[in-house]
């Protein structure tokens, strides 16, 4: 019992620390021959402006299971539609394809959210079997 309490209290921070590092890695295309080494800094920080956003709410996850884990739903809920219509309006991709970019980016934040309030639970859960005993 111990562990499986355990491997659901890191699970989700180690998937959306995966996650955000994969966000991130969209920030690379600032760097584009032509452009000044300080333009080049200056492009990758703003590019880097979302994971610095879903850094701030791992930390709250962190301290906050239940918001956290509301928060990361709701991100990752409420952006799909948003990043399958970019995909499928900007590149013409099919629907399975653009349905497949949103399993990739949106699909692990839903993850970690569920994960973020099963965790708030069983520790609740602990928490009450504890103080019974």
């Amino acid at each position: 019992m111990k562990t499986s309490i355990s491997l659901i209290y890191w699970l989700p921070r180690i998937i959306c620390i995966l996650a955000i590092l994969f966000v991130s890695m969209f920030a690379l295309d600032a760097f584009a021959p032509g452009l000044t080494l300080w333009q080049q800094l200056g492009d990758f920080v703003i590019h880097l402006i979302p994971s610095f956003i879903l850094l701030a709410f791992l930390i709250v996850a962190w301290k906050w299971e239940l918001y956290g884990g509301i928060i990361f739903t709701i991100i990752g809920l409420g952006l799909s539609p948003f990043i399958f219509m970019l995909n499928h309006n900007r590149n013409h991709f099919s629907v399975g394809a653009s349905l497949g970019i949103v399993m990739m980016i949106t699909f692990p934040f839903v993850v970690v959210g569920i994960l973020f309030i099963i965790s708030h639970f069983l520790k609740k859960k602990n928490i009450q079997k504890t103080q019974n005993e």
